[in-house]
Formats: C-alpha cells, structure tokens, sequence
C-alpha cells in the first residue's frame, strides 16, 4: 500500500499540513496545536500509523466532508 504523505490516511483528502506543502520542516502548523483524541488515532490502521497526518476534520473526529449537491446535480 503506498501512502501519500499529503493525504489523510482515513479519509483521502488533502491533509493540509504544512510541512508537506512547505517541503521542510516548519514553525507552525495547524496541528501544532490540535488535541486528537486516542480513539481517532485507533482508527487508523497499523500499517498507516505515523506515515501521514490526519486532516482537520478527521483530527476533530468529524466525519468526512462531502460535496454540496447543486441545483444542477441529478436526483
């Protein structure tokens, strides 16, 4: 399984973490001060531990977000 440092493992959207965006080592990411509970950390499977960063949502144990269906978009 090959993982994409720029994505969450659980989710697959864009990470946003700034080291990965900055390609170094930076002063300041939104992680950097985030609380992540243990049973979010539980989610992820061995393999995929310590790899990639989580994004904000799944962070926050929040559920994936998901497209705004338009006006345009079939019933």
């Amino acid at each position: 399984m090959t993982i994409c440092a720029s994505r969450c493992p659980l989710c697959g959207q864009d990470n946003q973490c700034a080291q990965v965006e900055a390609s170094m080592p930076v002063s300041h990411c939104w992680c950097f001060d985030a609380t992540i509970e243990r049973e979010v950390l539980e989610r992820l499977p061995q393999a995929q531990r310590n790899r990639a960063c989580l994004c904000p949502r799944c962070a926050r144990g929040l559920p994936p977000a998901t497209a705004t269906p338009t006006a345009a978009d079939p019933d």
